[in-house]
């Protein structure tokens, strides 16, 4: 499913603040200097349906305080590539079975500019249930994403968000379980729809 070329920038940008697109281009464009890091899109049977988990961190004086996410983070040196990097994260912060894991692939790499990130989310598939153990100090509840109500369209929805103290934008973002899901994780799952959709089509 992600052998083929994969939707890019295209299907990010769906999901992304409403900016003038050469603004977009720079803002999305990797500085020099920035870190790595790597986030794992988990597909696992849940009832009658396939989910992602996402989760909900705490609130911190950092820029992601209080966001929605995809487990993962920063590539350490111990880490072979960023496939380990969010294998590992993803043991860490959710508890599951990392060995267990089966790759699919990769979605393309995504800037995150407000904290000099470069992504790169890797797929992957347990064929299992997993028993969640959310790491208390990084998450404050996990939050289950059924694939049928990532492609419904009545999801997408738009409102302004204080992006910092001084930036108030309006956005697109997926509502799931009321929870706001926007900026670089609803990026990434828009790529991940395009995809899903396009199989499903």
């Amino acid at each position: 499913m992600l052998r083929d070329p994969l939707p890019g920038r295209e299907a990010q940008l769906e999901m992304s603040a409403r900016f003038d697109k050469d603004i977009a281009e720079k803002y999305f464009k990797p500085e020099e200097n920035a870190k790595k890091g790597g986030v794992l899109v988990l597909f696992y049977p849940d009832e009658n349906d396939i989910s992602i988990p996402l989760m909900l961190r705490p609130e911190y004086p950092g820029v992601h305080g209080g966001q929605v996410s995809f487990p993962g983070g920063k590539f350490e040196p111990q880490d072979k590539n960023l496939i380990h990097t969010a294998l590992r994260e993803a043991e860490e912060e959710i508890g599951i079975k990392s060995a267990d894991v089966e790759i699919l692939g990769n979605l393309s790499e995504l800037f995150i500019f407000a904290s000099n990130f470069l992504v790169v989310p890797t797929v992957g598939y347990l064929n299992y249930k997993p028993d969640f153990v959310p790491e208390e100090n990084e998450v404050e509840k996990i939050i289950s994403l059924p694939v049928s109500h990532l492609i419904d369209p009545s999801v997408v929805k738009f409102t302004d968000i204080q992006a910092s103290k001084s930036i108030r934008l309006n956005a697109p973002y997926f509502d799931v379980e009321g929870h706001v899901v926007w900026g670089a994780t609803a990026m990434m799952l828009s790529e991940l729809k395009a995809i899903i959709t396009k199989i499903y089509s």
